[in-house]
């Protein structure tokens, strides 16, 4: 299966903008992205909620029923409910962890905000997180919120990507070039 969790689909996108578009139009951007955030934590902690919006097994009108269902009880309402009901309508559920991520970026850039994904080998403290933030607002000139992933594979140090940019200080990448380099002496 193709890794979702980079790349968001044409359909994403085009449902995503939809979405932000009318979000503006009735001011409600903030609420929208809240509760869309609310939703993700729910995808996130649900394996069975994961199963339904990315199954072509269940119909339509089953898929709209849940949906509705976990929405109300989650507290969210108007234009994500409603949202929510037009994608599973159209059968395009599998698609939603995209619009999501798309609406999220959409958002931040309208804001002027930029985000950073950051892979550590540990989970980062506040502090850390904003001295990286601090540290990238300086070379960036714009106000940066970070995605942290927690990968113990790196064994030390950041992966930070901005944009099309990669800093790589991860001590797995050092290691390797070590290795490579200590092969083309010998």
């Amino acid at each position: 299966m193709a890794d979702t969790s980079q790349h968001i689909s044409g359909v994403a996108e085009r449902y995503a903008v939809s979405l932000f578009e009318l979000a503006l139009e009735t001011g409600s951007a903030d609420k929208v992205g809240a509760d869309l955030d609310r939703f993700q934590a729910l995808l996130d902690e649900s394996e069975d909620l994961r199963r339904l919006v990315a199954s072509p097994v269940f119909s339509a009108e089953e898929q709209q029923k849940a949906i509705g269902a976990v929405a109300a009880k989650a507290g969210v309402s108007g234009t994500v409910a409603n949202f929510l009901q037009v994608i599973a309508r159209n059968r395009r559920l599998f698609a939603l962890p995209g619009m999501i991520r798309a609406y999220r970026a959409m958002a931040a850039e309208h804001r002027g905000e930029i985000t950073a994904e950051v892979t550590s080998a540990h989970a980062l403290t506040a502090a850390q997180e904003d001295e990286l933030k601090s540290a990238l607002k300086g070379v960036t000139g714009k106000t940066v919120t970070i995605a942290v992933t927690v990968d113990p594979s790196i064994l030390g140090g950041l992966i930070v990507k901005v944009g099309s940019r990669q800093i790589d200080t991860s001590l797995r990448t050092k290691l390797s070039t070590l290795k490579l380099a200590l092969k083309e002496v010998g």
